[in-house]
């Protein structure tokens, strides 16, 4: 299941295409600093036990490309202590996630068994397969679709009825909170203003983003100095709200947020208008759109 806010094809060579593509391609600015950076500067702020969320916009191929060449540029720093986590897999095929890594099972079966998303060969395979190569772990860090499904039919007490192996192993503690203030009007905004019976579907967002950040949590339990680079839409981060903000509040761990997505205005960036959304924005040229798999 996508997140329901919502590439050139993608090329799968594994050569960093930092230099040639900055500035014509992509263009990166720091909220803090409030002027234009790079992405090595993203890379060279980033710090053992923390989380680096980068907020994609799903259909956009340059963003992709520079997930994979970001997490690539990670590990020339962190080495063993980077580990890859995911918004487009679920904790119940961590195993055949674990799998695949190991070079144990086909990547025909791991793609169909794994439940991966239509777009995976061309937007994620070049991530994932960098880990694999590398020995890096990769975390399966959504809830189950069919236990998101319930809350957005039958709403957060749904999930009580579940059996203790499902609670343990496949969402996050319970009971879940929802969240108020900017993540609460930016779900409205998306609906185009209007709320849905029992605000259901908001709570489903709550229920994914809290086992997210419970998935990235568990995973830092055994590696005090992991960096975690975290892959998911961007609604689920901005404004260190959502997945960010619980990984800070709940968790207390140092997360950095990248907002990443292709505007009309690329050529002359509003920056001042998009500063409130992460710690880094990266806007990608618009052009640049996937029409269809290959």
């Amino acid at each position: 299941m996508r997140s329901f806010l919502l590439p050139i094809l993608f090329s799968c060579a594994l050569t960093p295409v930092f230099a040639q593509s900055a500035g014509v391609d992509y263009k990166v600015y720091s909220t803090t600093l409030k002027k234009e950076v790079t992405i090595d500067d993203i890379v060279k702020d980033v710090v053992a036990g923390q989380v680096l969320i980068f907020g994609e916009q799903h259909d956009d191929s340059i963003g992709h490309l520079l997930e994979r060449n970001i997490f690539a540029a990670l590990e020339g720093r962190f080495g063993k202590d980077l580990v890859l986590s995911m918004e487009m897999f679920h904790r119940d095929v961590q195993y055949i996630v674990d799998e695949y890594l190991a070079g144990q099972i086909s990547e025909k079966n791991f793609i169909k068994e794994a439940r991966a998303w239509d777009t995976y060969k061309s937007d994620y395979r070049p991530t994932v397969e960098f880990a694999k190569e590398h020995g890096l772990p990769v975390i399966a860090a959504n809830a189950p679709s069919r236990y998101t499904n319930l809350v957005t039919r039958k709403g957060l007490g749904a999930l009580d009825g579940l059996s203790k192996e499902v609670k343990k192993k496949y969402i996050a503690p319970l009971p879940v909170d929802t969240l108020t203030g900017i993540y609460y009007d930016k779900f409205l905004e998306a609906m185009g203003g209007h709320t849905t019976p029992g605000m259901n579907l908001y709570q489903s967002q709550n229920f994914w983003d809290a086992t997210m950040s419970y998935s990235i949590a568990e995973a830092m339990k055994k590696n005090k100095h992991a960096v975690v680079f975290q892959m998911n839409g961007r609604f689920h981060s901005e404004y260190h709200s959502g997945l960010a903000g619980r990984l800070e509040r709940v968790y207390k761990k140092k997360v950095t947020t990248i907002s990443t997505f292709a505007p009309a205005d690329f050529a002359a960036p509003d920056w001042a208008a998009y500063a409130p959304l992460a710690d880094y924005i990266i806007v990608t040229r618009p052009a640049v759109k996937k029409t269809e798999e290959e």
